[in-house]
């Protein structure tokens, strides 16, 4: 071939490549962008072991796979771990994510990373527990949490009857919006206030089992003749049953919980504890990539409080206070 010849075949190519060039680009489906600009979400949850937490994660990459977007889940190194949080919304900025979808551990402890993220163009949105204040993300996704804690209370006292209320507290994570919304919902419910002669004690759980159960061994020391226990999640509660196993007055203690999953379902079922109110975290973690995956492909953003729903779960119906039974909680639950 000689130079006339070489020259011409490269010409030939170079317009057969032009003319390609758009046949050639890839799209990933649903996400509206091309391979070499995927789509990044950020997920930051309170930890990676709680039973909740871990359903939020994979209910928010199994939607983020059917979208075709990339999700980058991270987490704190327990409840409560605020750095942690900050440290993880600092790296997927690095990453340059699109959105960050996070439960916060502190309402208040992540707000200045949350500013400097959204600064940059993106899209925060809280799943399951609010910021403080509420508008410092774009917007929440979660449980009506002071709701479900009135549900929980009105049952419990409901469930006691004519019995004089001995009550116990096992509270969360101090400083968190859901530990508090629940826990004022919770005496809202039942007729208490802070300083009602009838709660007996209160303890700091974290919401885990091994935490709650020592507590209420040790809340059970000093008054053995509790009758109804307030727990900020169900980890809580297995911890409160577990430590009441075996005591004569176990099976008159009633035990309400917030959560759903289908292991506290169960337990309900099994009568560990009274009653749980069933949340919908599946729903919130959809909701939360798909509002990021229409924020990439149209610039749209949500705003406000979304109630993604709840249900009271029990097999020992009071009148007053709608629920479904367990039947029907094994059918929804999560996990």
């Amino acid at each position: 071939m000689n130079r006339v010849q070489v020259r011409s075949t490269a010409l030939v190519l170079a317009a057969s490549c032009l003319a390609m060039t758009a046949a050639c680009t890839s799209e990933k489906s649903g996400s509206g962008s091309t391979a070499g600009d995927e789509v990044a979400i950020g997920l930051v949850t309170k930890t990676n072991t709680n039973p909740y937490f871990v359903e939020l994660r994979e209910s928010a990459m199994a939607e983020a796979d059917r979208r075709g977007v990339k999700l980058i889940a991270l987490a704190g190194k327990f409840d409560g771990d605020n750095q942690g949080q900050v440290d993880a919304i600092n790296n997927l900025v690095a990453q340059n994510v699109k959105g960050i979808l996070i439960t916060p551990s502190s309402s208040k402890g992540v707000l200045g990373a949350i500013a400097a993220a959204r600064a940059k163009g993106i899209l925060v949105i809280a799943l399951d527990t609010a910021t403080d204040p509420a508008d410092a993300v774009d917007a929440t996704y979660a449980t009506n949490n002071k709701a479900a804690g009135v549900t929980q209370g009105t049952y419990v006292r409901a469930a006691l009857d004519s019995q004089t209320p001995n009550v116990l507290l096992l509270d969360g994570t101090p400083g968190s919006t859901v530990d508090d919304q629940r826990h004022n919902g919770f005496l809202e419910g039942f007729g208490l206030t802070e300083k009602s002669p009838e709660i007996k004690g209160t303890a700091v759980t974290n919401g885990d089992q091994t935490k709650a159960q020592t507590a209420m061994e040790n809340l059970l020391q000093r008054d053995p003749g509790v009758n109804a226990v307030y727990t900020i999640n169900e980890p809580a509660a297995a911890g409160a049953a577990k430590a009441l196993a075996g005591k004569p007055a176990a099976e008159r203690v009633v035990i309400g919980s917030i959560d759903g999953s289908c292991t506290g379902v169960r337990n309900v079922k099994d009568g560990k504890f009274a009653a749980t109110v069933m949340q919908f975290p599946k729903k919130m973690a959809h909701m939360g990539v798909d509002a990021v995956v229409e924020y990439a492909e149209n610039g749209a953003k949500p705003s406000g409080f979304i109630d993604t729903g709840s249900q009271l779960i029990t097999d020992k119906p009071v009148p007053g206070v709608p629920s479904k039974d367990t039947a029907w909680g094994l059918q929804n639950c999560w996990g």
